[in-house]
């Protein structure tokens, strides 16, 4: 029986039941409103207004570069298309590293100026004061570990992280450190299956996968990856559920054909 099928509005506790009965749960982005209402029809149950906003919405070469505004911006445009899921909203770089306090401020006026209903940020122990904190005011946090987007600089690439023994050792740790803080769930990036399915069985939240393997509780991918939108982003755990770039390009071109043929507006749609 499903947990999630019938409830007006998925929560932090929907998501922890859902979990322990087993249901998989379903994550995609969204950063504008008409998107998010056609996924939340369609029955999701968490939208990520992530900071991936900053390559797929602005152009960007990272994650890096979209500020504080910006992601208020496109999560109160998200919520405002929402009326079952659970809406969480990256803390973008910049906006919590190696400051609680500033941390909390970000998190604070996400909640005031979006009306989301919780944030992620990446990182385990060095973000656990900040955790801590944001938590402590009432806001639901997610945790993000394994291949860390605002860290590109760090790491060097975007290859498979904790394949090495004490990198694994480290994100078992901390995917502990942030079941233990509280946290409602945690986002696994870009490792190993194995290992995604060793700290899903040891932590009590939900865990969601992204090239993670089908061990987690649940899985996540961008929208404009799993429709096509994007060609360029091909990574081994992505599947394309349509191809909508090709699909709007003829659509387009055939808009243009009939705009210069004369065609278009023809009698019927002109008043």
């Amino acid at each position: 029986m499903s947990v999630s099928k019938d409830v007006k509005r998925i929560t932090t506790h929907i998501l922890k039941a859902m979990k322990d009965k087993n249901e998989k749960i379903s994550m995609l982005t969204a950063y504008d409103y008409s998107m998010a209402k056609i996924l939340d029809s369609a029955g999701i149950d968490i939208l990520l207004v992530g900071d991936s906003a900053s390559n797929v919405m602005a152009g960007h070469e990272t994650t890096l570069p979209i500020t504080l505004d910006q992601m208020i911006y496109h999560a109160a445009s998200v919520v405002r298309g929402v009326k079952k899921a659970f809406v969480v909203v990256d803390l973008p770089f910049g906006s919590y590293q190696s400051n609680s306090n500033k941390a909390l401020a970000s998190a604070i006026r996400i909640m005031k100026e979006s009306g989301a209903h919780g944030i992620k940020l990446e990182g385990g122990a060095e973000i656990a004061e900040s955790v801590e904190k944001i938590l402590s005011a009432g806001i639901p946090v997610m945790g993000h570990l394994g291949l860390t987007p605002q860290s590109i600089y760090k790491f060097g690439t975007y290859t498979v992280r904790a394949k090495e023994q004490e990198e694994a050792k480290k994100l078992k740790k901390d995917a502990k450190i942030l079941d233990n803080l509280g946290c409602f769930g945690i986002v696994l990036e870009k490792i190993p299956a194995k290992l995604a399915k060793a700290v899903t069985k040891s932590v009590s939240v939900p865990t969601i996968g992204i090239g993670g393997g089908p061990d987690t509780d649940g899985q996540v991918l961008v929208t404009h990856d799993l429709l096509g939108i994007t060609k360029e982003f091909q990574p081994r755990f992505l599947r394309r559920y349509m191809e909508l770039h090709e699909d709007i390009k003829v659509a387009v071109e055939k808009y243009i054909v009939d705009v210069k043929a004369k065609d278009f507006p023809n009698k019927s749609e002109a008043y």
